[in-house]
C-alpha cells in the first residue's frame, strides 16, 4: 500500500495550510473573547479564499465545485480544522453536498448562490427528543393539495442563523417492517423568509465559540412540492447517499486540531527548562509525547484509509465509523496531555491549547455518538455471524 501523497495533494495541504496561517489565525483570539463572527470579517475572508480556490472543494467538479477526491478533501479538511471551527466552516465554506441531489432548478436556486459565496444551508434533521433515534422525530409534514405543511420544531441546528435556507427532514408517514412500525421521512427546502418558519436563537455552547447553533419551529409553515428534495418518503435514502462521508470530515478536522495541539506540546518539551534540562528529557513528559505520536498516527491511518475506499464503494460504515470514533477520542486525549505537558500555561487564552480542549468535546456527540460508532463497528462484526 502506498501511503506517499501525490504532488496535487502535497500542493493542496501547503496552500490550505498557508492560507489557515496566514489569514485564519490571526483572528481566532477576537472570536474566542467575543463568541462573534464579524460579517464584515466573513466577507474579505470569503473573498480571498474563492480567490484562491479554497471555497466548496467538496462539491464535485460537475456541480461547479473545486471536485475534490475524498482523500484529497480529507487531507484540505485537516488542514481547515486546526483554526477556530467558525472560522474556517463559514469563510471556506463546504455546501452540503446533498444539494447535488436535487434537480436542475434546485441546483440553481439552492447550490449555485452557496458556491458563490451568497448564502449557507443548514440541514435541519435533530429534535429535542429525536438525536441518534432520527426515526423518532416528531416533526411533521402533511400534504395540501400541491403543497406541504410543515409544523414541529427542530434543535442544534448549526449555523440556521446565517443560511438562507434550510434542508429540513420531517415525518411524512408510516410504514410497516418486520422490526414494526418506521417513520417515513422526506427532505424539503424551506426558504429563510417562509411564512410560519422561525429561526430562533439556540444554546450557548463551551465548544466552537462564534459557531452557532439554533432552534427552528414551524407552524403551518407551506412549502410548494417542487421543495422535495429527492422523492417522498425517501430522505434518508438521499441522506445516505450524499451525506456517507461527513463523519470522515469530522475525523480530518479533529486531526487538524489534534496535530496542531501536539506540535505546541513538542516544542514546549524543549524550550521548557526545569531542574536544570529541557522537560522533554524526562520520562513523565518524553513517554506522553510517545503515546500522543502513536494515537494520532493510528487516527490518521484509519481516516487517510477510510477516505482512499470511499470513492470506488470501497468504504464501509464501519471504516468510517472507526475513523470517526479514532480521531474524535484521539483529539481529547491529545488536547488533555498538551495542556498537561504545558502546566498551567496549558490553561491560559494566551495559547490554543485550552480552546482545542474545549471544542474536542462536542466531536464525540455530534455526527453520531461515541457510542453510535461503537454499535455500528460491533453491529459489522455481529450480524454475519448471526447476532
Amino acid at each position: 500500500m502506498d501511503f506517499s501523497l501525490s504532488d496535487e495533494q502535497k500542493l493542496i495541504v501547503e496552500t490550505t495550510r498557508a492560507f489557515v496561517e496566514n489569514e485564519l489565525y490571526p483572528h481566532e483570539m477576537e472570536i474566542e473573547r467575543s463568541g462573534v463572527l464579524d460579517p464584515d470579517l466573513v466577507k474579505e475572508l470569503q473573498g480571498k479564499a474563492l480567490q484562491t480556490g479554497l471555497y466548496a472543494a467538496n462539491i464535485p467538479e460537475e456541480f461547479g465545485g473545486g471536485g475534490l477526491d475524498t482523500l484529497s478533501w480529507l487531507l484540505y479538511e485537516k488542514e481547515l480544522g486546526r483554526t477556530n471551527y467558525a472560522l474556517h466552516w463559514t469563510c471556506v465554506a463546504r455546501p452540503s453536498n446533498i444539494l447535488c441531489a436535487g434537480t436542475p432548478e434546485q441546483r440553481k436556486k439552492y447550490l449555485e448562490p452557496c458556491l458563490r459565496g451568497e448564502t449557507w444551508d443548514c440541514l435541519a434533521m435533530t429534535e429535542p427528543g429525536a438525536g441518534s433515534d432520527l426515526r423518532g422525530m416528531k416533526a411533521t409534514a402533511k400534504q395540501d393539495g400541491g403543497d406541504w405543511l410543515l409544523n414541529g420544531t427542530k434543535h442544534f441546528i448549526s449555523h440556521a442563523d446565517i443560511a438562507g435556507f434550510a434542508i429540513c427532514f420531517m415525518k411524512t408517514g408510516i410504514e410497516q417492517t418486520p422490526r414494526g412500525e418506521k417513520a417515513q421521512i422526506t427532505a424539503f427546502f424551506v426558504d429563510k423568509d417562509t411564512p410560519g418558519f422561525a429561526v430562533r436563537d439556540g444554546y450557548n455552547n463551551v465548544s466552537h465559540r462564534g459557531y452557532t447553533n439554533a432552534v427552528l419551529e414551524f407552524d403551518g409553515c407551506r412549502v410548494p412540492g417542487e421543495n422535495i428534495l429527492g422523492e417522498v418518503g425517501a430522505g434518508f435514502d438521499v441522506a445516505n447517499d450524499w451525506l456517507g462521508a461527513t463523519r470522515l470530515q469530522v475525523a480530518a478536522t479533529c486531526l487538524g486540531r489534534a496535530d496542531r495541539a501536539f506540535q505546541h506540546a513538542v516544542q514546549f518539551a524543549v524550550d521548557r527548562k526545569q531542574f536544570g534540562q529541557q522537560i522533554g528529557k524526562f520520562q513523565g513528559v518524553s513517554f506522553k509525547l510517545a503515546d500522543m505520536a502513536t494515537e494520532l498516527k493510528s487516527a490518521e491511518l484509519l481516516t487517510w484509509e477510510a477516505g482512499s475506499k470511499f470513492d470506488d464503494g470501497g468504504c464501509t460504515d464501519s471504516d468510517m465509523a472507526m475513523a470517526k470514533l479514532k480521531a474524535t477520542e484521539v483529539l481529547a486525549m491529545v488536547a488533555d496531555e498538551a495542556i498537561q505537558i504545558h502546566g498551567g500555561m496549558g490553561l491560559m487564552d494566551e495559547l490554543p491549547l485550552e480552546r482545542i480542549w474545549r471544542d474536542a468535546r462536542i466531536e464525540r456527540i455530534w455526527e453520531g455518538t461515541s457510542e453510535i460508532q461503537r454499535h455500528i463497528i460491533s453491529r459489522a462484526l455481529l450480524r454475519p455471524l448471526g447476532g
